[in-house]
């Protein structure tokens, strides 16, 4: 198969297994999704979404939540990874919004990554799920997938990302984004399918026998 037959069969597979793609963080508005996806880095999305509900009852908007102190914000959010980190860029980024953008989550991603703690990863989620555009948000898991499934060999994020767009169409993004993940979630874990046991991994290479080694993010 060449690398477009690869990315035919995959968007095709996963359309006919993931026909409905839920987002996978709970949110009620464009600033909790970012909060949300904020507080997903290096943390699952099961654990955020247990968080969240406590800290959106006390906090659901940029002005509510800077009546909150950093610490406070901190003993909310401590059972996400690196929550001394999140904690204070949650509170920047919400008096940033306040003050620079009338309290609404900016809708471009220049604007989206002045934010404190929002890097590409992040805003592309928001830019994708919150607002429709198309984006196709790439993590460490999604790297994975795309070498493992030769669409990419990139050494990092940013390169696989520009590879995927190459090869998936464009209004087919933000599916895929999700599907993808669920993918990986349920069939090609880093752990339980190492490029030769997964369904997709072994119709993309059949005669592939040695466990196929991905290039770090």
């Amino acid at each position: 198969m060449t690398r477009q037959e690869r990315a035919n069969y995959i968007a095709s597979r996963l359309e006919t297994l993931y026909p409905n793609v839920p987002v996978p963080l709970d949110h009620s508005s464009h600033y909790t999704l970012l909060i949300a996806v904020l507080l997903s880095a290096q943390c699952t999305d099961e654990r955020v979404n247990k968080v969240t509900p406590v800290l959106f009852k006390k906090a659901d908007t940029p002005s509510k939540m800077i009546k909150l102190s950093k610490e406070d914000i901190y003993l909310i959010i401590r059972p996400c990874g690196l929550a001394p980190k999140k904690s204070s860029a949650i509170y920047e980024l919400s008096k940033t919004l306040i003050e620079k953008h009338n309290s609404q989550v900016p809708e471009n991603f220049e604007d989206l990554e002045k934010l404190p703690g929002v890097g590409h990863k992040t805003a592309s989620v928001v830019m994708s799920q919150g607002f429709g555009h198309p984006a196709f948000p790439v993590d460490t898991h999604i790297h994975r997938l795309a070498q493992r499934w030769g669409l990419s060999k990139g050494k990092n994020v940013q390169q696989t990302e520009k590879d995927l767009k190459k090869v998936f169409p464009r209004d087919k993004w933000n599916r895929l984004h999700l599907q993808i993940i669920f993918y990986g979630r349920e069939y090609c874990s880093a752990r339980g399918c190492n490029g030769t046991v997964c369904e997709i991994c072994k119709t993309l290479y059949p005669n592939r026998k040695k466990p196929f080694v991905t290039n770090k993010a």
